[in-house]
């Protein structure tokens, strides 16, 4: 069976990466949760997607500059609360037991990895108890391999797209270099049907991952095909539809 999992909680549902979001998005039946985190210089993990505040919140400039004080007083678009720290989100999803977590790791507005974010996630996760229902996530090996030195005990996903994975030197390149440092593969939806043939030719149904896929047509493809999870912005379609299949 296809598992499902919101994606940033489910942003075409309620504001992407808040609180009113993860809340709702388990009363949907999800599979998994996805959402991100970025590291200030204050010292706080925060879940927002962007480096920069513009698109989400009602602030400017890099994530990383906010201050405790000034995350607090800067407010979500379309929320009523201000851009959540990790330990926030994991009050309310850690108590979910049999829902995972993908936690993407993201890096900073210039493109570099925060130092030591890794480590401090990982210990997130112990605290909360949601280690072996969780995936450290990452377009970046170089994070990935820093999740598994570590925190060898938490799974890894990687993520890539068409654009990503010429810089690696192409696909079939990318995939024989994550093969033993993660245990699941999300691709890009056009990516996926591109190179299908590829891909299958290398990873079993089980270990992939399709994404962000929103419209009915692409995620029954993907749900008749048997893929092993799908992403979504709308996970209610995807998992009235998986029902539906199942019927």
């Amino acid at each position: 069976m296809t598992l499902i999992t919101g994606h940033r909680g489910a942003r075409n549902l309620w504001p992407e990466n808040s609180l009113i979001g993860f809340r709702n998005a388990l009363t949907l039946g999800v599979d998994g949760i996805e959402f991100d985190v970025h590291l200030t210089k204050a010292g706080e993990l925060v879940v927002i997607h962007d480096a920069t505040q513009e698109r989400t919140a009602e602030g400017s400039g890099p994530v990383r500059e906010l201050s405790a004080e000034a995350r607090k007083a800067t407010k979500l678009k379309g929320a009523d609360e201000s851009i959540p720290t990790l330990a926030e989100v994991l009050e309310i999803l850690a108590p979910a037991t049999g829902i995972d977590l993908h936690v993407e790791i993201k890096i900073d507005e210039t493109g570099t990895p925060y130092p030591g974010i890794a480590a401090r996630v990982a210990a997130e996760l112990a605290r909360f108890g949601v280690e072996e229902r969780s995936y450290l996530t990452s377009f970046d090996t170089s994070v990935l391999e820093d999740c598994r030195r570590l925190a060898p005990q938490v799974s890894r996903l990687v993520s890539v797209n068409a654009a990503w994975a010429e810089k690696q030197g192409g696909l079939a390149a990318f995939l024989d270099r994550v093969d033993g440092l993660v245990e699941i593969v999300a691709i890009h939806q056009d990516l996926m049907a591109a190179e299908w043939e590829l891909i299958r030719n290398r990873l079993p149904l089980d270990r992939l991952c399709v994404w962000t896929v929103n419209e009915e047509a692409g995620m029954r493809r993907w749900l008749a095909r048997g893929i092993g999870s799908l992403t979504s912005d709308s996970p209610d379609l995807a998992l009235a539809l998986r029902a539906s299949a199942a019927a």
